[in-house]
C-alpha cells in the first residue's frame, strides 16, 4: 500500500474542494485564493487557472460528461459555470442571498443544485442559468453540502442544524430528516446504487443511512477532528473521509471497518 503519488502546488490560499473529471484525466480545485485550478490527474501538472470569483471558492463539480465545471463561492452569493475544455466562463447563476457552500450536477447534467448559508438548496438549469427551477426550504440553518442521487430523483443536503435531509428533486417535497449527528453536517454522498447515504460531521464521525427509509445503519469513528468530506468508491464497497485531523481514512462501507489511514497533509 503506497497511496501517495504527488502533491499539486499553486494555490495561494486554502484548498476547499477538489473534484475528478468523470474520465479521471483532470482534477479541479477550488480555493480561498478566489480561483479554480485545473490539473492533469496523472502528472499533477497545472493546466489552467479560472478567474472570475471575487470571494473564496468553496465547492467545485464536473458535469457528468466532463464538459463543464460548476463553482460555488462566497462572492456575491453566486454559482459560476465554466467550459472545462476551453476554460471560458459561461454563465453566472444568481439567486442566493448568502455564500454558496456546495454545488452538484444532476446525473444527466441538465441541472445544478447549490446549497447556501441562506438556508436553501436551489436547483438551476445548467445550460441557461436564467432562473432557479426550484428552491428547497425547510431549515433555519446554513446548508453545508448537497448531492444528487444516482438516478437524479432525490437530493440530499447536510446542514449546520446537525441533520441531513432528503428531498424529491422534481416535486421539491421534503422526504426525510436524518438525525443522529451532534454537530454540523459538512458533507453528504449517495452510494453508486443510491441505496445508502454517508454523512460527515463536525462531531468527528461518518454516519451511514438507508436512503429510502432514512434509517440509521452505522457510525464510523476514528477521526480526531471534524470530518469535512465523504465519498463512496465507484463500486460502493469503500468510503473515503477527509478530516481536519489532516488525514484521509478509508472504510469498508458495509461493516464500517476502518481499513487505512492516509497521512501526508500538514
Amino acid at each position: 500500500w503506497n497511496p501517495w503519488l504527488f502533491s499539486m502546488h499553486g494555490h495561494s490560499g486554502d484548498v476547499n474542494s477538489v473534484a475528478f473529471s468523470p474520465d479521471g484525466s483532470h482534477i479541479a480545485s477550488g480555493s480561498s485564493d478566489k480561483t479554480v485550478r485545473i490539473w492533469d490527474a496523472k502528472t499533477g501538472v497545472h493546466l489552467a487557472t479560472l478567474k472570475g470569483h471575487s470571494g473564496w471558492v468553496k465547492s467545485v463539480a464536473f458535469s457528468p460528461d466532463g464538459s463543464h465545471i460548476a463553482s460555488g463561492s462566497s462572492d456575491k452569493t453566486t454559482v459560476q459555470i465554466w467550459d472545462a475544455k476551453t476554460r471560458v466562463h459561461l454563465t453566472i447563476l444568481k439567486g442566493h442571498s448568502n455564500r454558496v457552500t456546495s454545488v452538484a450536477f444532476s446525473p444527466n447534467g441538465s441541472c445544478v443544485a447549490s446549497g447556501s448559508h441562506d438556508q436553501t438548496v436551489r436547483i438551476w438549469d445548467a445550460k441557461t442559468g436564467v432562473q432557479s427551477l426550484a428552491t428547497l426550504k425547510g431549515r433555519s440553518f446554513a446548508v453545508c453540502s448537497v448531492a444528487f442521487s444516482p438516478d437524479g430523483s432525490c437530493i440530499a443536503s447536510g446542514s449546520s442544524d446537525r441533520t441531513a435531509r432528503i428531498w424529491d428533486a422534481n416535486t421539491e417535497v421534503h422526504l426525510a430528516t436524518l438525525k443522529g449527528h451532534s454537530s454540523n453536517v459538512y458533507s453528504v454522498a449517495f452510494s453508486p446504487n443510491g441505496s445508502h447515504i454517508a454523512s460527515g460531521s463536525a462531531d468527528q464521525t461518518i454516519q451511514i443511512w438507508d436512503a429510502k427509509t432514512g434509517v440509521h445503519l452505522a457510525t464510523l469513528k476514528g477521526h480526531s477532528d471534524l470530518v469535512r468530506s465523504v465519498a463512496f468508491s465507484p463500486d460502493g464497497s469503500r468510503i473515503a473521509s477527509g478530516s481536519d485531523d489532516r488525514t484521509v481514512r478509508i472504510w469498508d462501507a458495509k461493516p464500517g471497518e476502518h481499513l487505512a489511514t492516509l497521512e501526508g497533509h500538514s
